[in-house]
């Protein structure tokens, strides 16, 4: 049986940053940047969402939701806290940003952080859901299920992971952008211009948002790279960005 990934909780220095993965993803999205943060005396905790990670992608959609991808945001941040670190930023990764994002809004205590590639504030055209389907297959092939058996399990989950999605999409206009305008630390934002799962352009539009209400955003544009910054081209430029964020926000 194949090892799935885990969640990691890297105890290095007094300053804790919390990193969220992307939907269908793990904390393996964001252990290259942990190991870097790691090396630079930060303690790195990265949870993992309900339903990801077990090896087969109908749990993200059968346990997964909204409601509960913030429950275990919260229960992350608390995770932190009762070890007693009190220096805490957040980030996320696609949908871990939205959810990084609503911690900022929701707790003061917080003293900053942001979003990679993360659709904040969402339009109608996006490719997660054949990303979905396509890790899906690759899942089930893992575990030895040839084409006929993966058939109805993929026509199952193509219109639940469309209904979760829409879920997703409705919980972030509802619940995430009206807390926006409670945001008050200085907020990091990173896109990849060629992403291929996201509208790129959505990232300089919060970005505008929040300078509009006397937000300080740190904006971070990457023109040739894709979705997951976190280990593509942009990585090391991402993790300097990160690092130089952080010296603003710990003092």
């Amino acid at each position: 049986m194949l090892k799935q990934p885990e969640p990691f909780f890297f105890e290095h220095g007094d300053q804790v940053v919390i990193l969220l993965h992307a939907y269908s993803g793990s904390a393996n999205d964001v252990r290259m940047l942990a190991r870097v943060l790691e090396r630079a005396n930060y303690s790195v905790y990265a949870p993992q969402f309900t339903g990801h990670a077990t090896g087969d992608p109908r749990d993200i959609v059968t346990q997964g939701s909204p409601a509960k991808w913030w429950e275990d945001t919260q229960r992350a941040i608390s995770f932190v806290r009762q070890k007693g670190y009190t220096k805490v930023s957040i980030f996320g990764l696609s949908l871990g940003g939205l959810f990084a994002t609503l911690a900022l809004a929701d707790d003061p205590e917080l003293l900053g952080g942001g979003i990679f590639s993360s659709p904040v504030l969402p339009t109608a055209t996006t490719a997660v859901a054949a990303m979905f389907i396509q890790r899906s297959r690759q899942l089930l092939t893992r575990q030895h299920l040839d084409a006929a058996a993966q058939a109805p399990i993929i026509a199952a989950l193509k219109p639940a992971v469309a209904a979760q999605l829409t879920a997703v999409g409705q919980f972030t206009r509802t619940v995430i952008q009206p807390q926006l305008a409670h945001l008050t630390r200085p907020y990091f934002i990173a896109q990849g211009g060629q992403d291929e799962l996201i509208d790129a352009t959505g990232a300089a539009r919060l970005r505008d948002q929040l300078q509009t209400q006397g937000l300080p955003v740190d904006y971070h544009w990457y023109p040739t790279a894709g979705h997951v910054l976190t280990v593509n081209a942009a990585h090391h430029q991402l993790e300097q960005a990160v690092l130089t964020y952080l010296k603003t926000i710990y003092k």
